[in-house]
């Protein structure tokens, strides 16, 4: 079972996570980390728009059963790679060298929400959906690769609020904090509106890559630094 779908129109690569509310685990993280492969190579695509087949959610996060299945079986290489994995997808849609936006259908909930900050720019629709990190209330604690580029997405002072209290956002107080570009009036308004905004992005790869490539340069030596130490210790939950 295909858990994304990439197709190209107009010069857009249209990335759609179709997998319901779009739980990762180790089978998306290596779909996805394919497909920003592809969107970055192909010379057609000038820009490239994210969201979800979902009416209700765009995504929900890690996938809470598959990994905690494995810690139970003990499959802690699969849970290591997972991270390592998703922290690939994460880099690339950080240095994708054409515009990454983030179309926000529905709920976008822990992982879900971080990947739509490693996006460049984010709309979402106002009549459906939550923008949340429940992971205080999880007991999941951001990797430091996280912290970094949650940052460029979401004001410090914003951040602080949502991250420390795990309280569930809506579009137009998105847009309100410059988060997102636009709080969209419904689906249909939130598809147009994104890819209107794709449209206006001709850029030269070469130059696009290498500006996010020194903008982001600190925020790729702590994914690449702080995280291992973390994920090889499996340090990924706080119980007490």
């Amino acid at each position: 079972m295909t858990l994304i779908n990439f197709e190209k129109k107009d010069g857009i690569a249209f990335v759609t996570m179709c997998n319901g509310g779009n739980p990762h685990n180790l089978q998306f993280a290596k779909e996805m980390d394919a497909i920003l492969d592809q969107v970055a190579s192909d010379s057609e695509v000038s820009s490239m728009i994210l969201t979800s087949s979902d009416s209700k959610s765009f995504s929900v996060g890690i996938d809470v059963d598959w990994i905690g299945k494995k810690f139970q079986d003990q499959s802690f290489d699969d849970i290591k790679e997972f991270m390592y994995t998703m922290n690939s997808v994460f880099k690339k849609l950080i240095l994708l060298p054409v515009p990454s936006i983030a179309a926000i259908n529905g709920h976008a909930f822990g992982n879900g929400a971080i990947i739509s900050c490693a996006c460049d720019f984010r709309f979402m629709r106002s009549d459906r959906g939550f923008f949340c990190f429940p992971e205080v209330n999880l007991g999941i604690p951001f990797l430091p690769g996280m912290l970094a580029f949650v940052k460029k997405a979401i004001p410090r002072y914003k951040f602080n609020e949502m991250y420390l209290s795990g309280r569930r956002v809506g579009a137009p107080e998105l847009f309100e904090h410059h988060v997102i570009e636009k709080a969209s009036a419904d689906m249909t308004e939130l598809e147009n509106d994104a890819v209107e905004f794709a449209k206006t992005f001709t850029k030269k790869k070469g130059i696009f890559g290498k500006m996010k490539e020194r903008l982001y340069k600190d925020v790729i030596a702590v994914i690449d630094h702080e995280d291992p130490p973390v994920i090889d210790s499996l340090k990924l939950f706080i119980t007490d």
